[in-house]
């Protein structure tokens, strides 16, 4: 019983997803740049657009991530700053 609520809670209006799809495509700077009529995007192109646009993301963490830790290996910093440096950036 609690599955069927659950689903029936899910469910969204086209008009609904149309929003949301247009709100996603309007966040990805690829999309966003080069579509003159947003409405014409195919939805499978603003949801693949968007899972590479995450993977560049992650990648950029990742990277940024490695270089912080070379300059703070770099730097001469005492142990209590390196520590609230560490606790900051994990918040």
């Amino acid at each position: 019983m609690s599955r069927q609520r659950s689903s029936r809670t899910l469910r969204f209006t086209e008009s609904e997803i149309n929003d949301l799809m247009l709100r996603l495509q309007a966040l990805l700077p690829q999309l966003n740049q080069t579509s003159n009529s947003r409405a014409s995007m195919s939805l499978m192109k603003i949801i693949k657009e968007t899972c590479s646009h995450i993977n560049r993301l992650q990648k950029e963490v990742e990277d940024l991530g490695k270089r912080l830790a070379e300059l703070m290996d770099s730097v001469d910093i005492n142990d209590i700053d390196q520590e609230h440096l560490t606790r900051l950036l994990q918040a």
